[in-house]
């Protein structure tokens, strides 16, 4: 075996699992320029909020690169503002997430974030929030004084209730769901106290809400985004860009936000409707910016470059499925040197099809009737037949349909899934 191609390929491997980086070493090995308009919209955003206490809804596909732009955009900005950015996936079960414990878990963060950066509250001020959050997590007094004795951090066993324990999440929802401005004006006494401190402005930044399922989503945005916009400073919330087709949805969190919505857009490859022709060229803008993702990842010695600029079209412009069609072909490479270690193994067309065809076969496996014909609609006339529908949604949620804008919003299918559908005899490709 050459220890040294392993070794080559495992590294590359090791690299685009850093997806989406969040700290600061990933950032200067990885990232591209990308996205600084949008970064642009959100500072001038958060610079000049009336009142400071501005909520902002920033959307895109899943897979787009926005938690990737969140960071970078907090790290620009952390001199100016007190910034608390978490990940609600890594602080409440996904399949748990209301709008109340959203709200309780940035009192928590608030706090863990002013302990972190030993921000000076009065201690018996610090001692009535501690012994507030342990209330409500059922933190047991001489519990927390044991624990505190061998340095554990109160903060982390609050949050890992929070998330591990359904029926603390249970009580918190029941006991706010009558007095919400309770927890409201908790959150609001933890930020003016990280603000007297600091003399900093506090920013909130929510990362994931995207990933929950629609239909959680809508019941989070559409019933409960009055309670999400009570604290009394800025937070950013991410939203999935399904959501927003749904005109109730979207009416009341353009007028609760006071229409501070910032949408990241997929790279557009092609021109609307120019990759139905043959040898049609990909936008070089495009191709530059993706390649480059890929080329801080994998050398070049490891793959051809006329596959890595098929990688990027099978992409869709959707830069997790870069990384997904690109881990799956360093897998099979991997595989390959482990059966035949005399080979000479380079990402190449052959390797490509391999990883597309078992993407694929993922992709199709979902797919009914009902959403064969949404998907050939789409491929013909670049937008559905109904943009509401329910299925629709769910296609455009799971990268299945794919949303582009330009002077105006069209969408097509996912490049990896038309062979699906000409097999099928769905349409006909040139």
């Amino acid at each position: 075996m050459s220890q040294d191609l392993l070794n080559s390929f495992q590294e590359a491997y090791s690299n685009l699992e850093l997806f989406p980086l969040m700290e600061r070493n990933e950032m200067e090995r990885f990232r591209v320029e990308y996205g600084d308009d949008l970064i642009a919209d959100l500072n001038q955003l958060v610079e000049d909020s009336p009142n400071g206490d501005g909520k902002i809804v920033f959307t895109g596909h899943r897979g787009c690169g926005k938690s990737t732009l969140l960071a970078e955009f907090s790290r620009q900005i952390q001199d100016k503002y007190f910034v608390v950015l978490f990940s609600i996936a890594d602080k409440i079960e996904m399949s748990a997430v209301n709008h109340i414990n959203i709200l309780f878990a940035i009192a928590v963060n608030l706090m863990t974030e002013a302990e972190a950066r030993k921000v000076d509250i009065p201690q018996s001020t610090k001692e009535a929030l501690y012994k507030w959050f342990a209330t409500r997590t059922r933190t047991e007094e001489t519990n927390l004084q044991a624990e505190a004795s061998i340095g554990f951090d109160l903060l982390k066993l609050i949050s890992s209730k929070l998330k591990a324990d359904a029926s603390v999440r249970d009580e918190i929802k029941q006991e706010f769901e009558r007095k919400l401005s309770d927890l409201v004006a908790r959150i609001n006494e933890i930020a003016a106290l990280i603000q007297a401190a600091t003399k900093q402005n506090v920013l909130v930044i929510i990362d994931d809400l995207d990933k929950l399922d629609l239909g959680r989503v809508n019941e989070i945005y559409r019933d409960n985004i009055k309670a999400l916009c009570q604290p009394n400073f800025q937070i950013i919330y991410t939203i999935p860009i399904a959501v927003l087709r749904e005109t109730f949805i979207s009416t009341i969190i353009a007028t609760e936000t006071n229409d501070q919505v910032v949408a990241m857009p997929v790279l557009k490859i092609f021109d609307k409707g120019k990759n139905r022709f043959p040898n049609a060229q990909p936008r070089p803008e495009a191709t530059k910016i993706l390649g480059e993702v890929l080329q801080k990842r994998i050398p070049s010695e490891l793959i051809a470059a006329e596959t890595a600029e098929k990688i990027v079209i099978y992409s869709g412009g959707v830069l997790r499925e870069l990384i997904r069609i690109s881990k799956e072909c360093c897998r099979i490479c991997l595989r390959t040197i482990r059966r035949n270690p005399s080979a000479e193994v380079i990402i190449d067309d052959k390797i490509l099809l391999q990883a597309i065809n078992k993407i694929r076969n993922d992709f199709s496996i979902r797919l009914g009737k009902t959403d064969i014909d949404i998907l050939q609609s789409v491929y013909e006339q670049f937008m559905p037949n109904d943009p509401k529908q329910a299925e629709f949604l769910d296609l455009l949620h799971g990268l299945y349909v794919l949303e582009y804008r330009t002077d105006e919003t069209w969408y097509d299918v996912h490049p990896i899934i038309i062979e699906s559908l000409r097999r099928q005899g769905a349409i006909n490709v040139k």
